[in-house]
C-alpha cells in the first residue's frame, strides 16, 4: 500500500507475514540489495577467470544480465504508481536472474572453475533466492493492484 508521509514523500508498506517495515526507496528492497551484491560478486569473482575467447559471448552475457537485475528493480520502482508498470520490470528482472543462473552454470561447467566452487554455489543460491523474491514481490504487487482497482471501483460506485 502506498501512503503519503508528512513531508509529502511516498512510502510503500507491504502488510503480511514477512512485513519488514516501510519501503522509502528501491534500495530498501531486500531483492535489490541481494541483486546488487550478487552482481558485484560476479564482476569480482567470476568474470576475471573466464577466457578471452568468451569476451563477446559468456562474459558479455554475464555482465549484461547481472547488471540488469538491480537496474530493472530500480527503474520499475519509479513506475510503481502505474498498475502494471512495476510488474513489467519485476518480470523482466526475474527473467534476467534466471538467465544469469544459466550463464553461471555454463561458465562453471565449460571452464571447470574448481577453485571457485564455494563462490559459484553461493551465487547460484543467491540468484535462486533473487528469482524467488522477484516472483513473490510480483505476486504481492499483483494482489495490491487488484485491491487498488477494487477500491477505486467501490469509490466510483458510491460517487456515481
Amino acid at each position: 500500500m502506498e501512503e503519503r508521509n508528512a513531508t509529502g514523500g511516498s512510502e510503500v508498506r507491504f502488510v503480511g507475514r514477512e512485513a519488514k517495515g516501510v519501503i522509502k526507496s528501491y534500495e530498501d528492497l531486500e531483492v535489490y540489495q541481494n541483486s546488487y551484491r550478487a552482481m558485484l560478486m560476479v564482476f569480482r569473482e567470476i568474470l576475471p577467470l573466464l577466457p578471452k575467447e568468451e569476451r563477446y559471448d559468456l562474459v558479455d552475457q554475464l555482465r549484461r544480465s547481472s547488471k540488469a537485475i538491480p537496474r530493472l528493480i530500480a527503474e520499475g520502482y519509479s513506475k510503481r504508481h502505474q498498475l502494471k508498470g512495476f510488474q513489467k520490470y519485476l518480470d523482466d528482472a526475474h527473467a534476467e536472474s534466471n538467465e544469469t543462473i544459466v550463464s553461471l552454470k555454463q561458465a562453471f561447467d565449460l571452464y571447470l572453475l574448481k577453485d571457485k566452487i564455494r563462490v559459484h554455489d553461493e551465487l547460484i543460491d543467491l540468484y535462486d533466492k533473487i528469482s524467488r523474491q522477484l516472483f513473490n514481490l510480483s505476486g504481492a504487487w499483483t494482489r495490491l493492484a487488484k485491491q487498488r482497482r477494487g477500491s477505486e471501483m467501490r469509490f466510483e460506485e458510491r460517487n456515481a
